[in-house]
């Protein structure tokens, strides 16, 4: 069996928490007359329940300098993600909308990229946190006291000013790493300066820690990372084997682009005409016949789906049909928030 069969992109990759489907063509459902506001958008829309602080959040990034956009602006963006603002690289601050997250599961902060996601914080809250922690260590007191007042009472739930200093904590990212919580880019930074120093044996435990998957459910982007962590040492094999590993994940979740990955795979493109062919009314039949749910199989092609669109960025030319494999599996809340938009 050539690589890239069944068992990477069948039932272990698209059974992974969470799965993200896509359904069939191009209609757009226009859902306000004018842009609404984020928790409406949420709860009416997006079919979920808005993060208790989410306000809070809006007004300290703003602050900050985000401009605030509609949740409805979602044209050229992953159907996924439900817009909060623009920051200053020029990519969307999200939260992310995983269709079949498991009860309780948060609705994670990501940045949206052309290629997928960049995964910022794992909730609202932790985010809230990571930022008051930020501003206390590093900005000017006017900047600070503007940030904490937008925080209002959920920053002080969250954080006290000062309590960086207090902790004697000399690194910052030691102590958000200790005090707030996991960040990809902060245990990325970790990684890198255990290289810097010439350590490389911490830098693989780090780089083997970041990829449990209790500790970022649903995204690639650790295996990918400790991927290359693996190539700096001369492990090729090993890091062959983690970036298949990681494609397993939805590729629209590697935090980078998807040929970045197949390149250490050392995979051709027999995984993207493979999975061509899995979503082919053919391929349908097929998953059927092997005695797969028809639920299961609208999901596993809507995953499908959207691993296609993050090869190219092409999220709109998805949309009808990402919205019509969940309207298949039962998921008519999610098929109408695919569609929605300004």
């Amino acid at each position: 069996m050539k690589a890239g069969g069944g068992v990477v992109f069948g039932g272990p990759r698209a059974a992974a928490l969470p799965t993200l489907l896509l359904g069939r063509g191009r209609a757009t459902l226009r859902c306000y007359s004018s842009s609404p506001d984020h928790v409406s958008f949420i709860k009416e829309a997006a079919g979920t329940q808005s993060p208790e602080h989410l306000h809070q959040l809006l007004k300290m990034l703003q602050v900050k300098g985000e401009p605030l956009i509609s949740p409805a602006a979602k044209e050229g963006l992953i159907p996924l993600a439900i817009p909060l603002t623009r920051n200053s690289s020029g990519f969307v601050t999200a939260l992310l909308r995983w269709p079949t997250a498991p009860p309780g599961m948060d609705m994670p902060v990501v940045e949206v990229r052309k290629y997928g996601v960049w995964l910022l914080a794992k909730n609202v809250d932790q985010y809230i946190h990571r930022i008051l922690v930020e501003e206390d260590a590093n900005n000017s007191r006017e900047s600070k006291d503007e940030v904490f007042h937008a925080a209002g009472d959920a920053g002080k739930k969250l954080y006290k000013k000062g309590d960086f200093v207090k902790s004697q904590i000399s690194s910052l990212d030691v102590y958000l790493l200790q005090k707030v919580g996991l960040f990809p880019d902060i245990l990325e930074r970790k990684v890198l300066h255990h290289f810097q120093k010439g350590d490389h044996v911490s830098a693989l435990v780090t780089g083997e820690f970041y990829t449990k998957k209790e500790h970022f459910p649903g995204f690639g982007r650790p295996f990918v990372f400790n991927a290359e962590v693996l190539l700096k040492v001369g492990r090729n094999l090993e890091a062959k084997d983690a970036a298949r590993g990681a494609l397993k994940s939805p590729w629209w979740t590697l935090g980078c682009q998807y040929q970045e990955v197949a390149n250490i795979a050392q995979w051709e493109d027999e995984q993207i005409e493979y999975i061509k062919d899995r979503v082919t009314e053919e391929g349908r039949q097929e998953d059927l016949k092997k005695g797969k749910a028809p639920a299961q199989v609208a999901l596993d092609e809507a995953a499908f789906l959207l691993d296609l669109a993050s090869v190219e960025g092409t999220w709109d030319d998805y949309l009808e049909r990402i919205a019509a494999c969940y309207k298949e599996a039962g998921l008519h809340d999610i098929a109408d928030f695919v569609l929605c938009r300004d």
